[in-house]
C-alpha cells in the first residue's frame, strides 16, 4: 500500500468516526499519523544515502567510469572534451550545476 492509498484511508477513517469526547484520541492519532505521512510525501524516503539531486543512468555499453576528486580540478571539462557532452557551468568554485552522462566509442567498444 502506498503512501496515497494510506493517506486517503486515514482520511476517510477521521470522517467517519463520529467526534466526540470518546473519540478525541483516536481522531488526534489519525492526524498524526495523517501529518507524518504527508512530509513523508513532500520530502520523500530520504532514509539514508546521498542527498541532493541526482541521476541514474542506463546499462549501456561495455563499462561505467565515475569521476571523483577536489573541487575545480577540471573533471567536468575533462568529460566535456572526451565524450562530447556539455555540463552547464559558471567561472567560479563548486559550479558543476548538472551532471550529464556521456559515452566514448573506442574502436569496436562503446
Amino acid at each position: 500500500m502506498g503512501i496515497l492509498e494510506r493517506i486517503k484511508d486515514i482520511e476517510f477513517e477521521i470522517n467517519r468516526t463520529q467526534k466526540n469526547k470518546a473519540t478525541e484520541y483516536h481522531i488526534g492519532r489519525l492526524k498524526a499519523q495523517l501529518a507524518k505521512l504527508r512530509s513523508q510525501l513532500l520530502e520523500g524516503n530520504k532514509k539514508g544515502g546521498a542527498t541532493g539531486e541526482g541521476f541514474e543512468v542506463s546499462r549501456y555499453g561495455d563499462a561505467r567510469v565515475a569521476l571523483i576528486g577536489f573541487p575545480s580540478v577540471g573533471k567536468s571539462t575533462l568529460l566535456t572534451e572526451v565524450t562530447g557532452t556539455e555540463s552547464e557551468q559558471a567561472a567560479y568554485e563548486f559550479t558543476t550545476l548538472t551532471c550529464i552522462p556521456g559515452g566514448i566509442h573506442y574502436r569496436e567498444a562503446e
